[in-house]
């Protein structure tokens, strides 16, 4: 595991660290300890956000089972030591991505809002097309109306 930049808040840092040992052994069960009750997902297919908790779980806990060879490689932090831009690559039916999440958390160090980012296109497609297999029927009850 990297070492989380220096200068993250503490909460933040124990949140971090928890979500890289969950995400190391593809077990998110505990994930709920650390997400705020109204946080955002914000998903590379869609525009318009999910929400609340709920959603971010369901999405999170289904995206680890369909990566493949998922790895961190950066991490990247703001002045406040409130949020955190984590660098990925994973595949997903045969084709390499590259991505990064965008996690903010609160001082308590819960994640209040999730954004996730992947290239290129082919990779993403393939991503969307089997969280739609297997979410298509619920994540959109979530989604945020314009």
């Amino acid at each position: 595991m990297m070492p989380a930049p220096a200068h993250l808040h503490p909460a933040v840092a124990q949140s971090l660290d928890k979500w890289h040992t969950l995400v190391a052994h593809k077990d998110l069960d505990a994930l709920e300890a650390i997400v705020h009750p109204e946080a955002v997902f914000r998903s590379p297919m869609a525009f318009n956000p999910y929400s609340p908790a709920p959603a971010l779980l369901l999405a999170l806990r289904t995206v680890i089972t369909i990566f493949q060879d998922f790895t961190y490689h950066r991490q990247f932090a703001s002045g406040d030591g409130l949020n955190v831009v984590l660098e990925f690559s994973a595949v997903v039916d045969g084709k390499q991505l590259k991505g990064i999440d965008m996690i903010r958390f609160d001082e308590q160090g819960r994640i209040v809002e999730f954004e996730v980012m992947i290239r290129p296109l082919n990779a993403l497609q393939a991503l969307g097309a089997e969280m739609g297999a297997r979410l298509g029927q619920v994540l959109p009850g979530f989604k945020h109306k314009a």
